[in-house]
């Protein structure tokens, strides 16, 4: 089992706490994740599609859960009722899974659907605008502009009463 240590990197860095726990969770998780098979897709500048094979599983037994920076699908097959089958050999897999992606910031889901086996969840980077970078021309001071609604009431001066 190789394993990474991070301490001299958490020594000299403050707020990446976060960055290194995703590093060594990931390393020994996927050690035994390999069940479903997976692709990752970029299909543009900030949409990806994420295809996991779920080759035998019906819609109502996959669920997709979409929580801040995690997208965990899961799959739980039913029970069938012909446990009397003999097979003489049994390549499909059918078990139940559960598969965790870490999403970055303002990753989004923005669909899904299923087809020929395969799922596929559509993602989109939605950066806020205030977090958008933007050019700042040297010079160009601006008045601070006052907003009044029309409902306040307006100030009577210092004689007027």
């Amino acid at each position: 089992m190789n394993r990474f240590d991070f301490t001299p990197y958490r020594r000299n860095t403050v707020g990446f706490d976060r960055l290194f726990e995703l590093l060594e969770t990931t390393g020994r998780s996927a050690q035994n994740e390999n069940y479903p098979p997976f692709n990752i897709e970029r299909t543009g500048e900030n949409d990806y599609k994420v295809t996991v094979a779920v080759a035998g599983f019906k819609m109502d037994e996959i669920d997709i859960i979409a929580q801040q920076n995690l997208l965990i699908v899961t799959g739980s097959k039913q029970a069938e009722g012909n446990d009397n089958r003999d097979f003489l050999h049994m390549g499909i897999a059918s078990r139940n899974f559960e598969r965790r992606f870490q999403l970055a910031d303002h990753i989004h889901v923005t669909d899904a659907e299923m087809a020929d086996g395969l799922l596929i969840i559509s993602l989109v980077r939605e950066v806020p605008e205030a977090l958008k970078p933007r050019k700042i021309e040297i010079g160009a001071k601006t008045a601070p502009t006052v907003i009044e609604h029309e409902d306040a009431p307006k100030k009577k001066g210092p004689r007027a009463a």
